[in-house]
């Protein structure tokens, strides 16, 4: 009773920017623009506005839910209570079972993993997350948990962000796209070092069967949901742990059935556009686009392969030349295919205006650089560790983490306990230090 008086009290205090007319034409627009733009695209190859249509699904969705897979760390130890966390689980088992199935029909049917696919062999979806696991995924995975604290998100929490006007976000990206080919070049190097030829390629199938591969995977993610549990109960019982809907905007919540002041058109248009979406809702939303685009493209959603698409096609814009043989790789393919023809490259500005139309259309969008010059210090170098993380890792959470263990690569699995390490080491020995690292309790 008491939740639903705050809300309708302070409810009232964003009636004036609830049905901003501007914001929401503008939205409409935008949505019309990305029709013709993505009929275009299809002029250029078919594939392409199925990316475009993935990522402003992907943007819309995270923001409507202010969803993230960095929350899923930070959430849980800042504010002591685990409901992304436990959505995030949640979002990986129903990816994990669809693609059980897929995968084992499509091996019923001949196709083979990718990294043992031979010239013509039809490919397993999503087999080419299956990497091989070094030294570097670890590393990587450690310098990606720590920026993404400092930034305040990962690589598809920042490209949201972008497009929700947080000025930190667009600070962040351009380090982290200049991070990203040294990363390259780093992985590239490790690679060829005895060091970094000692390690792991495991496609859990191949080992477990594909039933096998299913129980042991959510054996996994039913000992982190376990631990999550634990780790709320002594937060509770320490007094330090906050509601689960503690740090939601009055305007984000519900409309009380009782409210009379607001007619039943605004109310709807509030509960289609505004009402902020549960953790859970959005991560199995998240799951759908996440399984359109294995079953569209046959391989798994990642983000930051078309930071280094994106360095490499500026590099030669301005001029610099490359002698790794993995970068003159990336420049030449960059070369030749320009942005427009790149899917991933499509599929994160598709993210970002996907995100700018969740804000439009509920009246809420605005530019926001309210940080100091410390603060933007933290940016960067959240931005290059997470860039230069994320390709001496081969992928960030997207690629490396959601998809790896969704496709039953246990490179996935490493990367996880990495990324959670990096995560706890910026939140313990940087906390308070920035806006984006609050004090911890």
């Amino acid at each position: 009773m008491e939740a639903k008086q705050t809300i309708t009290k302070s409810y009232e205090d964003y009636d004036n920017v609830l049905f901003d007319k501007t914001q929401a034409l503008i939205g409409i627009i935008i949505i019309i623009g990305l029709i013709i733009f993505g009929t275009y695209l299809n002029s250029l190859k078919v594939s392409l506005p199925m990316h475009l249509f993935a990522g402003v699904s992907m943007g819309y969705i995270l923001s409507r839910g202010r969803f993230g897979f960095a929350g899923g760390v930070k959430r849980l130890v800042v504010r002591g209570e685990g409901t992304l966390t436990k959505a995030l689980l949640a979002m990986v088992l129903v990816t994990l079972i669809v693609t059980f199935g897929l995968q084992w029909l499509a091996a019923q049917n001949g196709a083979v993993p990718s990294f043992s696919a031979l010239e013509g062999q039809t490919v397993i979806p999503g087999t080419q997350n299956v990497v091989f696991a070094n030294i570097g995924t670890i590393l990587g995975g450690i310098l990606f948990g720590v920026g993404m604290m400092f930034s305040g998100g990962c690589a598809s929490g920042t490209l949201t962000d972008m497009g929700e006007g947080e000025g930190r976000a667009w600070l962040t990206i351009v380090f982290f796209v200049i991070g990203s080919l040294p990363g390259e070049w780093a992985r590239a190097v490790l690679d060829k070092q005895r060091i970094g030829k000692i390690g792991v390629q495991a496609y859990l199938p191949d080992t477990f069967g594909y039933f096998g591969a299913l129980a042991i995977s959510i054996l996994g993610l039913a000992i982190i949901y376990y631990l999550t549990l634990k780790y709320e109960k002594r937060r509770r019982d320490k007094g330090t742990s906050a509601e689960p809907f503690g740090d939601w905007e009055s305007f984000e919540k519900a409309i009380p059935a009782e409210n009379t002041t607001i007619s039943m058109k605004e109310k709807l248009y509030h509960k289609l556009f505004i009402e902020r979406w549960t953790f859970m809702r959005t991560g199995l939303l998240l799951a759908f686009v996440w399984i359109f685009i294995l079953v569209s493209q046959e391989k798994a959603w990642g983000v930051t392969s078309a930071f280094s698409h994106l360095g490499a096609y500026v590099a030669n814009l301005i001029g610099i030349e490359f002698t790794n043989p993995k970068l003159v790789e990336i420049a030449e393919g960059a070369a030749s295919n320009g942005l427009l023809m790149d899917g991933g490259t499509i599929r994160n500005f598709g993210l970002i205006i996907g995100a700018v139309i969740a804000f439009l259309l509920a009246g809420r969008f605005k530019w926001n650089a309210s940080f100091t010059g410390k603060d933007s210090l933290y940016f960067i170098i959240g931005g290059l560790l997470m860039g230069f993380g994320a390709r001496l890792a081969k992928g960030c959470n997207a690629g490396a983490l959601y998809s790896a263990i969704s496709t039953f690569s246990i490179s996935g699995w490493i990367f996880l306990v990495a990324m959670t390490i990096g995560g706890l080491i910026g939140l313990k020995f940087f906390a308070g230090k920035a806006c984006t690292l609050p004090k911890l309790k």
